[in-house]
């Protein structure tokens, strides 16, 4: 099973609606592979201003979302999608990585909250989010942002998204690993070229040049990725025909 419908809350849908004209997003929804579809809280809030915030109980600054408009319009989404999750994106979630973006791709479907201001209320989460998820330890001016980048991980993990099949399996992360480099036309470019193993035509030892790269870049750069990574054998003789770069 994999994902094939995405369902968003938030005060300011023109942030999704604009995913489905771009990109992959808008590729997978024009192919029918995925359906998007957002809900604006303010619809479902009542007086003439349609507030949908007021100030935190206890004192403090900022404002936080009310429940009840969130909640009808989570509720809305639901019944156009009941077997989706419930996602709120906020920084106490879960952190979003390469396994996170596989495990939400086989969902049935999704329902993404947005939060804004201070954040929403607690009764809210508690009632109705069944997971939290975070894009970074970082705050935003509000979930929009967050959502975009978890459509669009998620969305290229989906069958067929992707104009070739390998592109996912060989990304950053996907191995555990950060990517090797890539180079295209021309083959020499100002004082540069191309590395020779790129141009030699054996398969086999490009791959393993690319693996040596893979790990040379990962020890570089995010030593903790690579002290959780266990050298296999095809490991061990890349980095010995290809050992220049190598850091313990």
């Amino acid at each position: 099973m994999s994902l094939s419908r995405i369902d968003v809350i938030s005060l300011f849908p023109e942030w999704i609606e604009g995913l489905k004209q771009l990109g992959l997003t808008g590729r997978a929804l024009t192919d029918g592979r995925i359906e998007l579809q957002t809900w604006n809280p303010r619809d479902y809030a009542s007086g003439v201003h349609r507030s949908v915030d007021d100030r935190p109980f206890g004192g403090g600054p900022g404002m936080v979302m009310r429940p009840e408009p969130l909640a009808q319009a989570i509720e809305a989404a639901k019944s156009a999608s009941p077997s989706a999750s419930v996602v709120y994106l906020s920084p106490q979630g879960r952190a979003l990585d390469d396994a996170g973006t596989l495990e939400l791709a086989e969902r049935p479907a999704l329902i993404l909250v947005c939060g804004r201001y201070e954040g929403v209320d607690q009764r809210l989460i508690d009632s109705l989010v069944d997971e939290e998820w975070s894009v970074g330890d970082y705050v935003l001016s509000g979930g929009e942002p967050a959502a975009a980048i978890l459509i669009d991980a998620v969305t290229r993990r989906l069958p067929g998204v992707l104009g070739h099949s390998e592109s996912a399996v060989q990304d950053s992360f996907a191995t555990g690993l950060l990517d090797c480099p890539h180079y295209t036309r021309p083959e020499h470019w100002r004082d540069r070229s191309v590395p020779e193993v790129l141009l030699s035509g054996d398969h086999a030892r490009i791959d393993r040049w690319r693996r040596a790269q893979a790990l040379h870049r990962t020890a570089r750069l995010r030593p903790d990725l690579f002290r959780l990574h266990e050298l296999g054998k095809e490991d061990l003789r890349a980095l010995e025909e290809f050992p220049e770069e190598f850091l313990p």
